[in-house]
Formats: C-alpha cells, sequence, structure tokens
C-alpha cells in the first residue's frame, strides 16, 4: 500500500528510513540473541543445546548442561516420552575494601521428546564434563514399522 508512495525507481535499498528498521532489527536480534526468557515466577528459561542420534541398538540423547550440578537434573521416562529437566542455580560474592558485589543467576529448561520401542529397565545416564548423554536402549522384541509404499499413478 504504501509502496505506491515511494517515487518511481526508488528502491527500499535506497530508502533511509527502510535501512534504518533493517539495522535497528539487526541490533535487537544479536542484543537478545542469548538472554534467555523469563518465566511467571522471576526464573529465566533456558534451551541447552541437545543431539538425538538413533542406532541399530538404542537412541542417544546428548545435552549441553555446563554449570549445572548434577543434583539439579532430572531424568524421566514415561509413556515413551524422555523428559530432560533441569535447573542452573549460580551465585557469585565477592566483597573487597570499599565494595560488595554479589551475582545471582538462576535458570530452569524441560525438553520432551517420544521415544517408542524402548527398554526402560535399561535406561541410562551419565554426565561428563557438563554433558549429559542419556542411552536409550530398544527393545528386542520391538520389530521395525518400516514399509515401502507403492505409489500409484491416477491416469
Amino acid at each position: 500500500m504504501f509502496r505506491s508512495l515511494l517515487p518511481v525507481g526508488r528502491s527500499d535499498a535506497d530508502d533511509p528510513f527502510v535501512s534504518l528498521q533493517r539495522e535497528m532489527n539487526r541490533l535487537f536480534e544479536d542484543a537478545f540473541r542469548s538472554v534467555p526468557a523469563v518465566t511467571s515466577n522471576g526464573k529465566a528459561f533456558l534451551s541447552p543445546s541437545v543431539d538425538v542420534k538413533e542406532t541399530e541398538k538404542a537412541v542417544e540423547v546428548t545435552a549441553e548442561l555446563p554449570g549445572i550440578d548434577d543434583k539439579d537434573v532430572e531424568v524421566r521416562f514415561e509413556n515413551d516420552i524422555l523428559t530432560l529437566k533441569g535447573e542452573k542455580k549460580a551465585e557469585k560474592t565477592e566483597a573487597k575494601e570499599g565494595y560488595r558485589l554479589s551475582e545471582r543467576s538462576y535458570g530452569m529448561f524441560e525438553r520432551s521428546w517420544q521415544v517408542p520401542g524402548i527398554d526402560a529397565d535399561k535406561i541410562t545416564a551419565n554426565v561428563t564434563k557438563g554433558v549429559l548423554t542419556v542411552t536409550l536402549p530398544k527393545r528386542t522384541d520391538a520389530k521395525s514399522s518400516a514399509k515401502k509404499i507403492e505409489i500409484k499413478s491416477a491416469a
């Protein structure tokens, strides 16, 4: 609608307002990219990096959880759904002559995936250097449901 008000031959690239708007959007996106969302209880919501890998015998979920204590992480498997839940609590206090610095950082996360055909009794979870690895062995009685479907032509 407003494009018709621009002089003939003038593109968005030539418009200083469009250029300013793009630059402001980029600035805000860059500034807030690493800021976690805040929940209603005042805690930040974290989203750890997660890799899911499937082999013939198991599904392996790897989550990067730097700075989160093992006791603050919960791994749950219920009704074919794997849930990783955790909370990061960090406090730093520094007192020197003339000043006192106290910083607190709190955040939580919860991620879930549906993983059918898993032997729940054999699931293991290990943490090494801030990386959580959950191994979900497949049931031996689970049959592959992969099937090639023939495509029929209508004409």
